[in-house]
């Protein structure tokens, strides 16, 4: 039998400042490979290069990666402001009408960070630039040296941060079969209003969205705030994330 495909959408990024890329990162294509045992497919996160329809002909599910570009506000009707550039309007074309035919469709679709957050809008929910700006939250953003550079030893940035509590009766809580969870935290930006089917599954003890599902969807749709795809191959709460998307997507294909 071959290998179930999973699409792992693309990101812009120019490099010394001449040469336009679509990117994704390799511990998403890994994850995919490694706890799924799926062939990953990085597509183009842009609408001109991108067909859906093709796209959707040719893999099982989607993924819906973290990303350093946030997403525009005009796309939840607010106006946009340079302290929160990057954006990746070309992605948002694309991701959040990606977003909203999978889940008509039933296609497993699993959003991580900025892919959870392009859920939310995909529904008509809105977004915080953020998060640790509002009054009581913490900072969900990487850990920094006194210095201000992002710290460089990998597992201090992605070390579990906070709490996840999760709703006893959700999708979550039947993937861990208990309702609290430890997680790593790197985000600015988060979900400020859900979109109207849009469930809220988890929060973090500040209340920050951390886990969402999308109401009466006929095929998996989970989205989280945090980075599941860093080291799922021996972390416990992000195998078992890509271990039901996984299965989701194999049981799609019979």
């Amino acid at each position: 039998m071959t290998k179930p495909v999973i699409g792992v959408i693309g990101n812009f990024y120019r490099i010394d400042d001449r040469f336009n890329t679509q990117l994704a990162g390799e511990s998403n294509l890994r994850a995919i490979a490694d706890v799924i045992g799926a062939l990953p497919l990085i597509f183009a996160g842009a609408p001109d290069i991108t067909d859906i329809e093709a796209l959707l002909a040719s893999v099982d599910g989607i993924l819906l990666t973290g990303a350093r570009a946030n997403v525009h506000p005009s796309e939840f009707n607010t106006e946009p402001n340079p302290a929160y550039e990057p954006y990746d309007e070309n992605r948002d074309a694309l991701s959040l009408q990606l977003t909203r035919t999978c889940v008509e469709r039933g296609i497993p679709l699993f959003g991580i960070c900025r892919g959870m957050q392009e859920m939310n809008v995909a529904f008509g929910g809105s977004l915080h630039p953020e998060i640790r700006d509002i009054p009581g939250r913490m900072n969900h953003r990487m850990p920094r040296l006194e210095t201000g550079e992002v710290h460089p030893d990998p597992e201090v940035v992605f070390a579990d941060r906070h709490e996840v509590r999760l709703i006893s009766d959700g999708k979550f809580a039947q993937i861990y079969g208990k309702d609290l969870i430890r997680v790593n935290s790197l985000h600015g930006q988060g979900v400020l209003q859900p979109g109207k089917r849009v469930i809220i599954e988890g929060v973090a003890e500040d209340t920050t969205v951390e886990a969402i599902s999308i109401a009466d969807a006929p095929g998996f749709a989970l989205g989280v705030q945090w980075h599941a795809e860093y080291d799922p191959q021996t972390n416990p709460v992000n195998r078992a994330l890509f271990e039901a998307f996984g299965e989701a997507v194999r049981t799609g294909r019979t």
